[in-house]
């Protein structure tokens, strides 16, 4: 059984609603360098999401796999990381 991400549903929402705003402030054509510090604000949230949910799968997958599935729940974690440096 999957850990639960329930608790990242309003972060979520709050970034989409970001996302919204800098979508609102290209329509406006607002000044660039308040858009990218929007954009970077909901790059960043969303990173935060992101190292939440690799925590959770860390304290929960990770231990409670068998020691013979760790080290291939490890390299999956590895391989996706690398996957999107």
């Amino acid at each position: 059984m999957h850990p639960s991400h329930h608790q990242q549903l309003g972060k979520l929402n709050r970034i989409s609603g970001q996302v919204d705003a800098v979508k609102r402030m290209i329509d406006e054509q607002k000044y660039c360098v308040d858009i990218i510090t929007q954009v970077r604000a909901a790059r960043n949230a969303l990173k935060s999401v992101e190292l939440s949910i690799l925590e959770t799968h860390m304290k929960h997958c990770l231990d409670q796999a068998t020691p013979d599935l760790q080290d291939e729940k490890m390299q999956e974690i590895i391989t996706l990381l690398k996957k999107y440096e």
